[in-house]
């Protein structure tokens, strides 16, 4: 199945409303949980944060972490704002708008990297994979998860049916749309050699993958 690419940036209300509503509660989790196994801590970055969740979940899950969440919607970003101040672990998060293609940051500026579904929306993610490693520090943590796009449409279709049954029409259409947006996981693992050595793609599930590891050196 040809990837089919969506828009990269929701910036619209009905676009930002819509996904800040729908329930990521478990994969979010599931990441969380991912980034507290692979040792991450420390001062992060949070590479396309959408509405802000994942990062008050990595501060109530790692104790003293500190996370810069950016992303090119501003709507999203006045979602992650009003979570934060709504929140116990809010002081430990800050939002502002950066595009993942051209980060703003000195070399090594992070003890950890993350990203999680922002690889479907970008035609190239190369740029965006090479300036998320290049922000990291040695010794850092580096997690970039994502869909990965099935063998066929009855398999998109299946996985709507499975996981967003429940969710609204819209919610159904834009899951649909980013699974077919996906990379597939051979092709992640090409660009991962252009990146560096040291990362490995992991397959999380029926529907993620992963791009991680541990930068060599010292911090």
């Amino acid at each position: 199945m040809k990837r089919v690419l969506e828009p990269e940036v929701m910036d619209t209300d009905e676009e930002a409303d819509g996904y800040d509503a729908m329930d990521h509660s478990g994969p979010n989790m599931s990441f969380v949980e991912r980034l507290v196994e692979l040792g991450a801590a420390g001062r992060m970055l949070d590479i396309g944060c959408g509405p802000g969740q994942i990062p008050l979940l990595v501060c109530e899950s790692i104790n003293q972490a500190e996370v810069l969440g950016i992303d090119l919607a501003e709507k999203m970003l006045q979602h992650a704002r009003r979570h934060a101040a709504e929140s116990s672990f809010g002081e430990r998060c800050a939002f502002q708008l950066g595009d993942a293609k051209g980060l703003d940051f000195a070399d090594h500026s992070f003890d950890c990297v993350y990203s999680n579904t922002i690889l479907h929306h970008i035609p190239d993610p190369l740029p965006f994979l090479q300036e998320a490693w290049r922000v990291l520090r040695p010794g850092g943590v580096f997690l970039v998860r994502d869909l990965y796009r099935p063998d066929s449409i009855e398999i998109v279709e299946s996985l709507v049916a499975a996981y967003a049954a429940e969710e609204s029409e819209n919610a159904r259409a834009l899951f649909h749309a980013s699974l077919c947006a996906a990379l597939r996981v051979e092709e992640l693992r090409e660009l991962s050699t252009q990146v560096a050595t040291e990362l490995e793609v992991a397959v999380d599930s029926d529907r993620h993958m992963s791009l991680q590891g541990r930068k060599s050196g010292l911090i």
